[in-house]
């Protein structure tokens, strides 16, 4: 990745554009903010955190257990849409980053990221022509194709440059995907027959089907009957929930292909959804991950008996798969969200007005989209902070 461009992160200036910041913090540096070591205390809410201690760990709990496989990881960007955090995946020994669109692919161009993973069709003659452009700059740039329609767009893309195509294997009900094994030789075909294209390998997503294990028997049974343009082609599948089958199931092919994981969520895990479908927590063969992202809110009304209002809402915290959890607060729930209020009940008698929250969250994915810049914390002071891209 290109380090200077990720160090001048640091000279941005802070200001109302930045939510996560104390008003004292404004016209200061993030580089001087943080030499000022600002306590996790000194954060006006609502504002989400980072932790630094699980972020370590998580990135080595997932290179290790990749590492022994023999598996690659080239985690999924959308996640975080946070180069800073991407640097540390690739530096943990990550090969690569995914992304599911151009817009996410731009970001990782323009901080240097030298292999992406494109895993979505690109299907319109703009998109073809800028991957293909990157491609000719020196960029390792792949993307899913699963129709020969999506191919003659690719191969429309004008460039001499080989732009690496994984034939994406799909399954009835699912999102993209070819939906036979025939199909997925045609187009397979379609790119060995056009002269800017390259036939890079497989691959396709296990999370959108129910039987997994014969998904993925048949991804490695495409991958068997093909011949690529590559001297190491890829197999690549893993979500965040099945990698452990992934593993399983592909990872017999790791010497003959590079059996690529595109799970992302690992990196900051969670209190909920990830927190009930990692492998470790329906009790397979995967790493622990601890949960490093939570948010801080602050109890703004005691308007009635068992409820508490926060100054959290749908603004500021994720609600798409499970409304937050008050942490540390036995007996109580958040049971409502509305755009800048979290409704608590139960058991809230200790909450008085102005006491602040720690709260656990569930899907990161629509956690970080909500903050362009979230402060990473170790022991109550404020040691970094994330920007993100989205």
């Amino acid at each position: 990745m290109d380090d200077s461009r990720l160090d001048e992160l640091r000279g941005e200036v802070l200001d109302w554009r930045h939510k996560a910041v104390p008003a004292a913090a404004h016209g200061l540096t993030l580089a001087s903010w943080l030499d000022s070591e600002p306590g996790l205390g000194e954060l006006d809410t609502p504002v989400v955190t980072l932790s630094a201690g699980a972020l370590e760990h998580n990135l080595a709990a997932m290179a290790d257990w990749c590492a022994e496989r023999g598996l690659a990881l080239a985690p999924h960007g959308k996640a975080t849409m946070a180069p800073q955090l991407w640097r540390r995946q690739l530096e943990a020994g990550a090969v690569g980053v995914t992304v599911a669109n151009l817009p996410q692919a731009a970001v990782a161009r323009a901080f240097g990221v030298e292999r992406v993973l494109v895993a979505n069709e690109i299907t319109s003659p703009a998109g073809a022509a800028w991957l293909s452009a990157w491609a000719a700059e020196g960029a390792r740039a792949a993307v899913f194709a699963d129709s020969v329609e999506a191919v003659a767009v690719l191969a429309g893309g004008g460039r001499d440059a080989a732009v690496e195509v994984v034939v994406e294997l799909g399954a009835a009900g699912g999102r993209a995907g070819a939906r036979s094994a025939e199909e997925a030789a045609a187009v397979a075909a379609a790119v060995r027959a056009a002269p800017n294209l390259r036939l890079a390998g497989v691959g396709g997503y296990e999370g959108a089907v129910d039987d997994v294990d014969g998904y993925l028997a048949a991804l490695a049974e495409l991958f068997a009957s093909l011949e690529f343009e590559s001297d190491r082609p890829v197999v690549t599948a893993g979500g965040s929930a099945h990698f452990d089958r992934v593993a399983a199931v592909l990872g017999p092919l790791a010497g003959r292909a590079e059996v690529v994981l595109r799970s992302g969520s690992y990196v900051v895990h969670d209190h909920g959804f990830y927190a009930r479908l990692t492998p470790a927590a329906r009790g397979g063969a995967g790493p622990s991950f601890l949960p490093a992202l939570t948010a801080r809110a602050r109890v703004l009304s005691r308007p009635e008996p068992g409820l508490a209002i926060l100054d959290a809402g749908r603004r500021d915290v994720p609600f798409d798969q499970d409304l937050p959890l008050p942490l540390g607060v036995e007996g109580a729930r958040c049971s409502q969200i509305s755009d800048q209020h979290l409704f608590v009940t139960g058991e809230v008698a200790a909450l008085g007005v102005g006491e602040v929250v720690e709260l656990g969250l569930s899907h990161p994915c629509t956690a970080f989209d909500k903050w362009n810049l979230i402060p990473v914390v170790d022991g109550g002071r404020v040691v970094d902070a994330v920007r993100t891209f989205f």
